[in-house]
């Protein structure tokens, strides 16, 4: 079966989608918030234990077997997958540590447009130079919102750009296995495959984790396991590339929690930057919705 031959609900993919969105952006902040205490990459490793209890206690719920979670047909993309995410996440994260959370989510923007580049290597599509032009003036717009030479222009302001390639690589894979895999499956190598890849590098940076902590892990994991069932949910019925722009949502949710949660104002240069990325993504959108009607 084809990754485009099951029947499709767009208006639900995008309603599942843009719940994720929101769940992402409450996760971020809240991490953001005790990354004085703990090392980013900790702070993902718990994020993976909350995912993974929460989805132990939705599986027995549904009376799930362990041998039909296990069952996939492509194994070798759901243990590669997860390990795009916490790439993603740690990237992320780190960010958030040195930036405000807005600047870092208006520079994360450009996943959408990286989704785009890689969609000719790893989905087959076909992408015309109007779609590559999208993607120079996307990153253009980092470039105003970090502002070479100015407060952003620092290793920390390369973080979640490298998280937004990442997290592109992750929701191409999303797509590819909605074809075949049991959402359940998906969800089950999601949470377990994150917690292993991100157990080899948390050794590193361990701190004994109080007990607000460890109700951190599970709070941020609960809404984390709840993001990616709408997530897959979202992929299985709707294109990655009609989904993309939609990615934009999170601007609107993290700069009204950046402002309440850590008083922070963005900049003008950030609101000119996310303007000219968001446009770029949206002409994506435009373009390709004229070439569907024309074909």
């Amino acid at each position: 079966m084809s990754y485009s031959s099951k029947k499709q609900h767009p208006l639900k993919g995008v309603l599942f989608f843009m719940v994720a969105i929101c769940l992402i952006s409450v996760v971020d902040t809240v991490c953001k918030i005790f990354t004085r205490d703990l090392h980013s990459i900790q702070l993902v490793w718990g994020y993976f234990v909350g995912i993974n209890l929460t989805l132990w206690v939705y599986f027995v719920f549904k009376g799930e077997k362990f041998s039909n979670l296990r069952t996939t047909e492509k194994p070798l993309l759901q243990i590669l997958r997860p390990a795009f995410l916490v790439c993603s996440i740690s990237s992320l994260f780190i960010g958030l540590t040195y930036l405000p959370i807005a600047e870092a989510t208006a520079i994360g923007f450009v996943a959408p447009l990286f989704i785009t580049a890689l969609s000719v290597p790893i989905l087959k599509e076909q992408v015309d130079l109007h779609r590559w032009a999208a993607v120079v003036v996307g990153l253009v717009g980092v470039v105003v919102i970090i502002r070479p030479g100015g407060d952003l222009w620092q290793l920390a302001s390369a973080m979640p750009l490298l998280g937004a390639l990442f997290f592109a690589l992750f929701q191409i894979m999303t797509r590819l296995l909605a074809a075949t895999e049991r959402t359940h499956t998906t969800l089950f190598y999601t949470g377990l495959g994150g917690l292993a890849w991100s157990s080899l590098i948390v050794p590193f940076v361990w701190t004994t984790p109080s007990v607000t902590h460890i109700l951190v892990f599970l709070a941020t994991g609960t809404m984390g396991a709840m993001a990616h069932l709408c997530m897959i949910t979202a992929f299985d019925n709707a294109e990655a590339s009609f989904l993309a722009p939609y990615n934009y949502t999170k601007l609107i949710w993290v700069a009204a929690l950046g402002y309440l949660v850590f008083s922070d104002i963005p900049s003008l240069d950030m609101w000119l930057g996310a303007i000219i990325i968001v446009s770029a993504g949206f002409y994506v959108l435009y373009r390709e919705k004229n070439v569907n009607v024309k074909t």
